[in-house]
């Protein structure tokens, strides 16, 4: 996750120097509001399994959000721009990414463990 955070204001860095803050705002906006859709409805995403097995996209504009979801937690692993060989980038980045879904994975149920039950009924 921190890798899309880094993605994002890589985004932010080339969208203000190449268009402006205002352009960039917008930009940064869709993303955000693609991000609130996908909290909503996770069926908007969509499997290319020509591109990878492991994961799932959302198209922003030029861009791709590549996700995974945990026990109906979405987690954005990473953006990626669409005219960069997104295939090649992410055959690249695949083992690094699903380790970091095996830690989020565990750090999630460790989580889970460490949470009080709810009283039972009587």
């Amino acid at each position: 996750m921190d890798r899309a955070h880094y993605d994002l204001q890589e985004i932010t860095d080339y969208s203000l120097k190449k268009w402006g803050k205002k352009a960039a705002s917008r930009y940064l906006e869709d993303i955000q509001t693609a991000l609130s859709l996908l909290q909503e409805n996770q069926d908007l995403l969509r499997n290319k399994s020509d591109i990878s097995p492991h994961f799932e996209f959302y198209r922003v504009r030029e861009h791709f959000l590549v996700c995974t979801k945990l026990k109906n937690v979405l987690l954005v692993l990473t953006i990626k721009h669409g005219q960069m060989d997104l295939p090649n980038q992410l055959l690249e980045l695949e083992p690094t990414l699903l380790q970091e879904i095996h830690l989020l994975h565990q750090r999630l149920m460790d989580t889970e463990k460490k949470r009080p039950s709810p009283p039972r009924k009587k």
